[in-house]
């Protein structure tokens, strides 16, 4: 999966430069998956929905947190029946959501990092990372005029190591993934809380 081109470093100032939080916006972040099927081709499907938050503070990766939920019931790959196989695959009626949470970040650049943490999915926790880069922060164009981030990131897992090893003859175990993701501004990271002062 390829990266966006690097972007101009021109970043409006304005009350989200510093660690914010960002609601991902679910209509416009998109989860791509591609998967062997029996060696003819990439199945390629798309997963939509998803929601978390993201904080981030441009040029400074120090501050940067991913919590996302992927609704693994949403999985689209074009075909009513593909879709029911592939939900049944991943067991989604008793495990219905992926969450990714980051612990720690790898900067490369002020537009690119290594992003790892833990991936839960199927009732399993893995350790996992992806390639994001980091597109833009601008005021949107249509109202109600949000501040939005916009990411790109790739990346791959073996499903197996979730335990989702159905279908193996027919299957591939590598997942490739893109995800495209734009997020709200909705506030400041808070700040520690000060310490209660002594009672006499």
């Amino acid at each position: 999966m390829l990266l966006a081109a690097l972007v101009s470093s021109s970043v409006h100032a304005g009350p989200a430069d510093g660690a914010a939080r960002y609601a991902l916006d679910p209509v416009h972040t998109r989860v791509q998956f591609a998967i062997d099927h029996a060696g003819y081709s990439r199945a390629i499907g798309t997963i939509s929905g998803s929601t978390g938050t993201i904080t981030f503070a441009p040029g400074d990766w120090s501050s940067a947190r991913v919590d996302v939920t992927v609704p693994l019931g949403r999985v689209d790959l074009g075909d009513k029946a593909w879709n029911r196989a592939a939900t049944g695959i991943l067991d989604a009626d008793d495990h219905p959501d992926a969450r990714f949470v980051s612990n720690r970040i790898e900067p490369i650049g002020p537009w690119a990092a290594r992003v790892c943490g833990d991936l839960t999915m199927h009732g399993t926790t893995q350790d996992f990372c992806l390639a994001v880069q980091f597109n833009q922060l601008e005021r949107y164009p249509l109202p109600p005029f949000h501040r939005v981030a916009g990411f790109s990131a790739s990346g791959h897992l073996q499903r197996s190591d979730f335990g989702i090893d159905d279908w193996s003859s027919l299957v591939g175990d590598t997942v490739e993934l893109r995800i495209e993701a734009e997020a709200r501004y909705v506030g400041p990271e808070p700040g520690p809380v000060p310490a209660q002062a002594a009672t006499p």
